[in-house]
């Protein structure tokens, strides 16, 4: 339950602290005094974003902290999971600075608006005028059934199930999206491939193949100039060879005469022998170059290859087509993959489709089951809040594929008259009537949420008397089991509160703020004297009050 509620620098508040209790709490004060203001600063602690135009002071922060009482409500995995520490008390806490900048925090940790709202949820229903128009909603309608049939675990397995479901649709179609493309160019793709894998092209090749070709087109030429040069080293006649080995010879004969000639003849002797080395290699070449016509026309033909293939791709390097008949292959094998991945993709998707729709059966058993009860238990608090002669009935009907919340659309159908014909709420009911089944679906579901505190902003907008009288009956057996904060006008509803608190306006010389405080009893006669009467207040509205009370 909400056990504090402080407010600093809020729109109208400069500084209230106000301590709330257990039971059935009843908030009043004029209109415009500042009752809205207050449910406005708590929307802050559930996560609802705001910027610095709520400051009343635009130099100094605003800081809303609310307590909560939460030990024996379950949530100790939630706040586990949220790294957050947990106590039997929970203090939520925004500040929001000049600048606009907002913060969060929960227990004294920043945490993100999410993890507010999150926890938040399981801890306070807000309940405003605009409410109303819920129940006209599918939506609205759907949660009533199935917080009645109690299908929060079930319903959160399926849409995670659902989430997965439309995932797979959604990888499906783009797997078929990109399948279809490279479908359409997988010819093209094939008969490039076909044409370079043909080739069988090797690094290098290329420039090996053009050296032989220089070589073998020169090949006459090469081998002429090679015999002359084998020639003239080793020729039969006089050589290079044969003049250098004289010449050993006569210089060693002058080695005992001069002392030079020792070293000349080692030189001449080293140049005979790389001489010799020089025409061995050269004949040795010379035998091994020969014209072959047939060779060049094979390498040309091998080399137009290459080069008409370079051309066609816009490459200047055997390795540059090496790469592209990689790609191709590569893509060539995508295409096979995604045929393999969209058939892994549909039996995944079939799989799980056969999963919601198992889940979305046995939330429509749940649902179908408890349609009676909801409709026996609403009719019979209208009954209760004067209203003998509605009907009110739960439809649910199958939708045709899977949705967000399952298989099923449910419409709340209402008349309040004798003879009336049952219609979708939203077109037959009138303002009045919709607080009143409002509330008894609020008092239907309040304890199957299992929340600690609820806050109704005037839900008895419309109604006035006796039904005004009833309804705060009802709001009274709801704060048996959660605590109830009731904002209202009406002195029938006020008079049934444990706890009576009033909103009102102060003025000073420089400003105008907006003040809360519990009524002793005295003082919440007097308020109720005065919702009766207006501000006359006269002896019998006094008697009224204190008869009301009683």
């Amino acid at each position: 339950m909400l056990t504090r509620l402080r407010i600093q620098n809020y729109a109208l508040i400069r500084e209230l602290d106000v301590d709330l209790r257990p039971g059935f709490s009843i908030i009043t004060g004029e209109t415009g005094a500042g009752k809205s203001i207050l449910l406005g600063a708590l929307s802050l602690i559930l996560g609802q974003r705001a910027d610095s135009s709520v400051l009343k002071d635009k130099s100094i922060k605003c800081v809303v902290e609310a307590v909560f009482k939460v030990d024996g409500l379950g949530l100790e995995e939630l706040f586990l999971t949220n790294d957050l520490d947990f106590d039997n008390f929970a203090i939520f806490r925004r500040e929001i600075n000049p600048a606009g900048k907002s913060r969060a925090f929960i227990n004294d940790s920043p945490v993100m608006l999410k993890t507010m709202q999150d926890i938040g949820i399981h801890l306070i229903d807000i309940h405003s005028q605009s409410q109303n128009l819920e129940l006209n909603t599918q939506a609205f309608q759907l949660m009533v059934v199935d917080i009645c049939a109690g299908n929060q675990d079930l319903l959160a397995t399926y849409k995670d199930s659902y989430r997965d479901y439309r995932t797979l649709i959604s990888d499906l179609a783009e797997a078929e999206s990109v399948a279809e493309k490279s479908k359409a160019d997988l010819d093209y793709y094939q008969f490039q491939f076909d044409q370079l894998h043909k080739a069988s092209l090797t690094e290098n090749e290329q420039e090996l193949l053009e050296k032989e070709a220089e070589l073998l087109t020169h090949a006459e030429e090469i081998k002429a100039g090679l015999s002359n040069v084998a020639e003239l080293l080793n020729g039969e006649n006089i050589s290079a060879l044969i003049q250098v080995k004289t010449s050993v010879g006569l210089i060693t004969k002058l080695n005992n005469f001069l002392p030079e000639a020792r070293g000349l003849s080692q030189r001449l002797d080293s140049l005979y022998v790389d001489l010799k080395d020089i025409a061995d290699e050269v004949a040795s070449i010379g035998e091994n170059v020969e014209y072959d016509p047939e060779r060049i026309r094979l390498i040309n033909e091998r080399l137009d290859l290459i080069y008409s293939l370079q051309q066609k791709h816009h490459v200047k390097s055997v390795e540059e087509l090496i790469l592209l008949r990689n790609s191709l292959e590569a893509k060539i094998l995508e295409v096979s993959s995604n045929e393999e991945e969209i058939l892994r993709l549909v039996q995944l998707k079939e799989l799980k489709k056969a999963e919601i729709e198992d889940l979305s059966n046995r939330l429509s058993v749940k649902r179908h089951s408890v349609a009676e009860e909801i409709e026996s238990r609403v009719i019979k608090q209208l009954l209760q809040l004067g209203m003998p002669n509605s009907k009110f009935k739960v439809e649910i009907s199958p939708l045709l594929s899977p949705a967000a919340h399952g298989m099923d659309i449910v419409s709340f159908l209402f008349t309040a008259n004798k003879n009336g014909v049952l219609c979708e709420i939203s077109k037959v009911a009138s303002g009045g009537e919709m607080s009143r089944v409002m509330l008894a679906i609020k008092a239907l579901i309040s304890k199957s949420k299992a929340l600690p505190t609820i806050i109704f902003d005037e839900i008895d907008a419309g109604v006035s008397g006796d039904i005004a009288e009833r309804m705060g009956i009802i709001l009274k057996e709801i704060s048996t089991d959660m605590q109830v904060i009731n904002i209202t006008h009406l002195p029938q509803i006020a008079a049934k509160g444990d706890h009576h608190f009033l909103v009102y306006k102060q003025d000073s010389e420089s400003e105008t703020t907006t003040r809360l405080k519990l009524l002793t009893k005295s003082e919440r006669i007097e308020e109720l004297a005065k919702m009766l009467s207006g501000e006359n207040i006269t002896a019998a509205a006094i008697l009224n009050a204190e008869e009301l009370l009683k």
